[in-house]
C-alpha cells in the first residue's frame, strides 16, 4: 500500500470527510483491521483565503508547494490536494516535489465519462466556476461545462465561505442550491459537479434529478485506488 499525502484544512470540514472516506474505502477493499497509510498536513485556511481574495496565487502556490515537499519528505508517495479551488496552483506545487499529484478534476472527469454524461453543470467557489483552470481540465475530456448565472454564482460562493467552511448547514441554502441545480438542468446539464469539497455536506443525491458528482468522495476513493495500485 502506498502512502497518501493529504493537503487539507481548506476547509477542515471537508478534510474530515476525506479521512473518513479513505479509511472506509480501504477497509471495504481489504477487510479486517486495514486502514489507510496517509499523512495529513492541515493548513490555516485563513491564510489561504487571504491569498485567494487578494489574488496572490503565486504566494499560495509556494506555500502549498512547501507543504507538499514536507509530505514527500515524510514518506508520501503521491499528493492529494483536498480542495478544488487550489488546483489552480497545481503547477506551482508540482515544481517543488518529485512525486505525482492526483488531480481532482481528472478523477471527476473519469466518473462523468463512465456515466456517458456529455454536458455537466459546475458548482463551486467563484474561482472554480469562473476561471479556466478547472473547466478546461474537464472540457479536455470532451465534456461541455455549464455554470450558473452571475447572481447565482455570487450566492453559491457566499454559502461556501460564510456557511459550509464554518460547519453551518442551512436548509435555506440547500433550497437555493437545489434551485440553481434545477436551472442548470433546464439549460441542458445532464449531471452536476459538486466542485467544492464542502458542497457534499449540504447537497445529496436526493436533492437532484440528475447524477451528482461529489468531488470530495470521488477524489478520496480514487486516492485509495492509486494507493492500492488499482
Amino acid at each position: 500500500m502506498k502512502t497518501i499525502g493529504l493537503i487539507g484544512g481548506m476547509s477542515w470540514e471537508s478534510s474530515v470527510e476525506y479521512y473518513r472516506i479513505i479509511n472506509e474505502e480501504v477497509k471495504k477493499r481489504l477487510g479486517r483491521l486495514h486502514s489507510a497509510k496517509c499523512l495529513l498536513y492541515s493548513v490555516d485556511f485563513e491564510e489561504i483565503e487571504r491569498f485567494q481574495s487578494e489574488g496572490k496565487w503565486e504566494e499560495a502556490g509556494n506555500l502549498l508547494g512547501d507543504v507538499a515537499l514536507s509530505l514527500e519528505k515524510g514518506g508520501a508517495d503521491f499528493i492529494v490536494i483536498c480542495t478544488n479551488t487550489m488546483h489552480k496552483v497545481v503547477e506551482n506545487i508540482e515544481k517543488k516535489i518529485n512525486i505525482p499529484i492526483l488531480h481532482i478534476a481528472d478523477a471527476t472527469a473519469k466518473q462523468i465519462k463512465k456515466l456517458n454524461v456529455k454536458t455537466i453543470g459546475l458548482l463551486g467557489t467563484k474561482y472554480t466556476m469562473e476561471q479556466d483552470f478547472y473547466k478546461t481540465r474537464i472540457e479536455s475530456n470532451g465534456i461541455k461545462v455549464l455554470i450558473p448565472n452571475d447572481s447565482e454564482r455570487e450566492l453559491v460562493n457566499k454559502v461556501i465561505y460564510n456557511e459550509l467552511c464554518l460547519g453551518s448547514i442551512q436548509q435555506s441554502s440547500r433550497d437555493y442550491y437545489k434551485k440553481v441545480i434545477k436551472n442548470l438542468v433546464n439549460n441542458g446539464a445532464e449531471g452536476i459537479i459538486l466542485g467544492c469539497t464542502e458542497i457534499g455536506l449540504l447537497i445529496k443525491q436526493e436533492d437532484s434529478e440528475v447524477p451528482l458528482f461529489d468531488t470530495a468522495e470521488i477524489h478520496a476513493i480514487e486516492s485509495v485506488k492509486t494507493a492500492l495500485g488499482k
